[in-house]
């Protein structure tokens, strides 16, 4: 009987290369795009904090390989309840697989024994395994030794955070990408009155390019501060 395949996953459709702003993480975006096109490292372990982005990096892994006519997969294991491990199933036929999260499986055996087997096959066939976690992969808690190993094959590559002239330098470039424009000074406005996390700030700024196509003003700092005081109030 042919092998369960896993069910497909939606793109991100604004989560590629050409939409993430680096800062300083620009060799990582190279390790990755070298790796999905077959000239690099086989297996890439990419930590660090949340909201760093790296989601960000691992779908547009996934769109790389699209675009390559290359069979690709996405998994947030975070999204829910850990799936039963079945889901494992026929995913060794994907050129490129992508794991977001990884260290949800750790302590669960049945999802450690079935990764490693996976983790094999994958392998054997000559195939990319790209995976996040917030922490390395010593330090997830992996019980299955051989699976710990495995882990720590390939390059492991943590992201570093942006500073906060690159957060003001990303806003603009977000923006620019939404096709409106913010300056400096209101960049450096946000980050002082605003969430600072960056999947916050992108949808802030939605929100302002809604309200400055509606009103039909440029993001002024007093436009801003109306902005922000009367969604505090709703």
């Amino acid at each position: 009987m042919a092998q369960q395949l896993p069910l497909h996953f939606e793109f991100r459709a604004n989560q590629t290369f050409n939409d993430f702003f680096p800062g300083a993480n620009q060799e990582i975006v190279t390790h990755l795009q070298q790796c999905v096109a077959g000239l690099g490292e086989q297996q890439i372990f990419l930590w660090g904090k949340p909201g760093q982005g790296k989601t960000h990096l691992l779908q547009a892994c996934c769109h790389q390989a699209q675009n390559q006519s290359l069979g690709s997969f996405y998994f947030d294991l975070a999204n829910a309840e850990l799936p039963d491990p079945s889901l494992l199933n026929g995913l060794d036929e994907y050129d490129v697989v992508c794991f977001d999260n990884i260290e949800r499986i750790a302590g669960n055996r049945a999802w450690e024994l079935a990764f490693f087997n996976f983790f094999n096959q994958h392998r054997e066939r000559g195939h990319k395994l790209i995976m996040s976690a917030s922490s390395a992969p010593n330090d997830m808690g992996i019980q299955l030794p051989d699976l710990k190993t495995r882990l720590n094959w390939g390059l492991t590559l943590k992201i570093q955070p942006l500073t906060d002239s690159d957060r003001i330098s990303a806003l603009i470039f977000k923006a620019d990408q939404m096709g409106f424009e913010i300056a400096p000074q209101t960049g450096r406005f946000l980050l002082t009155h605003y969430d600072r996390d960056l999947a916050s700030l992108w949808n802030l700024l939605e929100k302002l390019d809604k309200a400055s196509l509606a009103a039909k003003r440029k993001l002024t700092i007093p436009f801003l501060k109306q902005i922000l005081d009367e969604e505090s109030d709703g």
